[in-house]
């Protein structure tokens, strides 16, 4: 099942990527090389580190959009609006079947090895998560939560994981269960595993948990560590290498995570598709693993699509995303850096080319008697959300919160955007805004850009979306009541042009529906943090 981003800003109904081209197809006053062209489509293709330090270097636009690579595990997944996996059909299950499926005649082959065994994680390898991450913690980890799905043995089997143990210890395989989960949770797990149809393949001498320090729950000897808190590879290899020591040969680790694989002591290790999140651990010290490491180019569709058939490993990891992201706006507890950063670096790059060239092109319209304009985009055009998207939503967007953000108007100024907008107004361009926040938004916006922007911006020159039931006569929607954003902003820029006697020169925004449909020349400001097609 496809899923679309949907957010809702403005309360604009969201048009397909198919619509968008429609529209830029038909938008009036858009240049036949525009609509030969079509230049204002999101990227499709990304090169990113896993530890999010590419936000170090890339562009905005170079970074996987957090709303796409939603959409996009929700495809893959076949997920609901409401973040609930399909249990019978979807890619990831046609994927995870074909990834058990192969291994069997190498098990078969090593059935008589020393006393065989495999070693399976738990998360997301016999034990399936994907409700908890996307539908109850939105891909945001609470452990309070997490703990209570533990504990209630809420998870589901992952799929195919079932049969697969089955299989193998019928070819007389010992089963390891090694987890990072802790030990005051290792009486649930193993409850919950028997619960979905494991049986009894699983028992507290064959399960191994993490330590909590406290009596009774203290770390084993044969585990030595650098640090005093021990990383995932030095406590999972370490015990691999007890399993050894106990005298089996361990013919196959399976885990969702690189470093449920890393360090060693298995003949072979089978990695489990898993774009929900991601725990790095550094290798053991001498350990070179190389294959052993994630993906660091992708494809991927705006809309989701490409969840369909990428493949898990080959869509961006969505723990990668959000480091990424942070990365390029500097930010530290959801917070952008205010005075440098990638994202800053790239506004006033920005900054610099179009304030020369609105002070050029401003004045020379008004020397000519022309009456020039630009129109702005408010959100991530002029005012800044960083803060709130992340610090504050989590990257999930609430409308309800929005609002408080929008009426206390306590969003700062875009870096670099003071000066473009002083350069197109003191140069004889008339300045405007289009946003699709709500017309209840209006004075509460106005108030906020009245900090940054002086009277740059009027109540007549500003344009939200209409009250229900009020939409202007000048517009005219597809659908009726349900306009798309770049029905409601093409037209209204022709609006602005007509009723005002102005040709708008520049049209500024952070989303291509900002952009599309003509009317001006368009100016993409980066946004990696949400996707409004």
């Amino acid at each position: 099942m496809l899923n679309p981003v949907s957010r809702g800003r403005g309360l604009l109904a969201v048009a397909s990527a198919g619509a968008l081209v429609i529209g830029l197809q038909a938008g009036a006053g858009a240049s036949p090389a525009l609509k030969a062209r079509d230049p204002l489509t999101p990227r499709t293709h990304f090169a990113m580190k896993a530890d999010g330090s590419s936000g170090l270097t890339k562009s905005g636009e170079g970074i996987p959009n957090i709303d796409s690579v939603k959409a996009t595990i929700r495809t893959y997944y076949n997920a609901s609006s409401d973040g609930i996996a399909d249990k019978t059909k979807s890619p990831y299950i046609t994927e995870m079947s074909k990834l058990l499926n192969d291994q069997q005649p190498y098990l078969a082959q090593h059935k008589t090895d020393v006393k065989p065994a495999i070693v399976l994680d738990t998360d997301d390898t016999t034990l399936w998560t994907y409700d908890m991450e996307d539908g109850a913690m939105h891909f945001n980890f609470d452990p309070a939560l997490q703990n209570t799905w533990v504990q209630q043995q809420l998870f589901p089997a992952t799929p195919g994981m079932v049969d697969f143990v089955g299989k193998a210890t019928q070819m007389g395989y010992t089963v390891f269960g090694l987890t990072g989960r802790n030990d005051d949770q290792k009486a649930a797990t193993l409850a919950n595993l028997s619960k979905v149809g494991y049986g009894t393949a699983f028992s507290a001498d064959n399960f191994y948990t993490k330590w909590t320090g406290k009596p009774g729950s203290t770390q084993p000897s044969y585990i030595t560590c650098a640090a005093a808190s021990c990383t995932t590879v030095e406590y999972k290899a370490q015990t691999r290498a007890h399993i050894e020591a106990l005298g089996y040969s361990i013919v196959l680790n399976v885990g969702d995570q690189w470093s449920d694989l890393m360090g060693g002591h298995s003949g072979k290790a089978l990695k489990l598709p898993n774009p929900t999140y991601y725990l790095p651990s550094p290798n053991l010290p001498g350990v070179s693993q190389p294959e052993l490491q994630p993906h660091t180019v992708f494809t991927m569709a705006p809309d989701g699509s490409s969840g369909a058939t990428v493949g898990g490993e080959n869509i961006p990891n969505i723990d990668s995303v959000k480091a990424t992201i942070r990365a390029y706006y500097g930010a530290t507890a959801g917070i952008a850096a205010k005075h440098k950063s990638r994202y800053i670096n790239e506004m006033q790059k920005l900054r610099n080319k179009w304030a020369d060239r609105l002070k050029t092109r401003c004045a020379n319209q008004s020397t000519y008697g022309n009456k020039p304009a630009v129109v702005f985009d408010a959100d991530d055009t002029t005012l800044w959300t960083y803060d709130m998207e992340d610090a504050a939503m989590h990257f999930n967007f609430d409308p309800v919160l929005q609002d408080e953000w929008v009426q206390d108007a306590r969003f700062p100024a875009v870096p670099g955007m003071k000066r473009v907008v002083k350069a197109a107004q003191s140069h004889g361009c008339k300045v405007f805004g289009v946003t699709g926040r709500g017309a209840d938004q209006k004075k509460a916006t106005l108030r906020n850009l009245h900090k940054f922007y002086g009277d740059a911006f009027t109540s007549r020159r500003y344009f939200t979306k209409w009250a229900d039931g009020k939409q202007p006569k000048y517009i005219t929607c597809e659908v009726a009541d349900a306009c798309t954003r770049v029905e409601f902003k093409s037209q209204t820029r022709a609006h602005i042009e007509q009723k005002f006697g102005v040709k708008i020169i520049a049209n500024f925004g952070d989303q291509f529906s900002d952009l599309l449909g003509g009317h001006g020349r368009a100016v993409k400001l980066p946004n990696p943090t949400y996707y409004l097609p």
